[in-house]
């Protein structure tokens, strides 16, 4: 499976509206809002205790997906979606 391919199972897997994840070392609360039937899927993630911020939108229906980040780098979005894990508690 490739990057692209990863990427998009990884972000069509998150679950609905918030939850967390550990990136980098650091915590992360992350909202995903489907629009359009789901055909647009908006990721948003807030790092706790610090500034930085990830967000785009992901047109599913689009060749293979197409992202948009929202003010920032393709390559942050798809580097935070890849490598980000989900977390069961938020401690």
């Amino acid at each position: 499976m490739n990057k692209d391919q990863i990427f998009r199972e990884k972000i069509l897997n998150f679950p609905f509206n918030s939850f967390y994840v550990q990136y980098n070392s650091h915590t992360y609360l992350v909202t995903k809002h489907g629009y359009a039937h789901n055909k647009i899927i908006k990721i948003y993630a807030k790092q706790l205790c610090g500034n930085d911020v990830v967000s785009g939108n992901y047109f599913t229906t689009i060749a293979k997906g197409l992202l948009k980040p929202c003010e920032m780098s393709d390559k942050k979005v798809i580097d935070f979606v890849l490598h980000c894990q989900l977390k069961e508690d938020h401690a």
